[in-house]
């Protein structure tokens, strides 16, 4: 298989976390599952990847990974602060020491002018108290602004790691 950014930076992940014995899950929105599913390409994720909760509604925010629906309705779903609490709520689930979170908007629909389309939040938490989060804007079609986004996970996956 020739390899895709994606999924060279995913391989960098899987070393670091075989080297740490550390296990990772992600929450996703915005990217649907794209971003596990680059990481299940990769014969022996299982030694590394735990698990991927896709919550595209806010009632899938707050009932699987227990996001105040209060915290949305005051910052939006699209918000760094729903990004931190999805990978904080993922992370409280006990299974992984690192977690990461991306909530957006992919288009072509759906933007307004303080969040316009290609407006996408992280969030990258560690079970030793390390979190990180950032806002993006993108530009693009939906795919290119999904692809964005999972690169985007996985070098702010990299970037916590370093600071283990």
């Amino acid at each position: 298989m020739c390899l895709s950014s994606r999924h060279r930076l995913a391989e960098q992940i899987g070393q670091q976390l075989i080297q740490t014995k550390q296990m990772l899950g992600l929450a996703e929105s915005c990217t649907g599952g794209m971003a596990a599913s680059t990481i299940t390409d990769l014969a022996g994720s299982s030694a590394w990847f735990d698990s991927a909760t896709v919550v595209y509604s806010n009632q899938a925010k707050h009932a699987l990974l227990q996001v105040d629906l209060a915290e949305i309705a005051q910052y939006g779903a699209v918000s760094e602060q729903v990004a931190k609490s999805m990978a904080l709520g993922l992370l409280a689930q006990g299974r992984c020491q690192i977690t990461a979170s991306v909530t957006g908007i992919a288009g072509p629909t759906g933007g307004s002018p303080e969040k316009p389309v290609g407006t996408v939040c992280f969030a990258w938490a560690s079970h030793n108290g390390k979190i990180l989060s950032q806002i993006k804007h993108f530009s693009g079609d939906r795919i290119a602004i999904r692809e964005q986004s999972v690169e985007t996970l996985f070098q702010g996956i990299l970037q916590l790691l370093a600071y283990q």
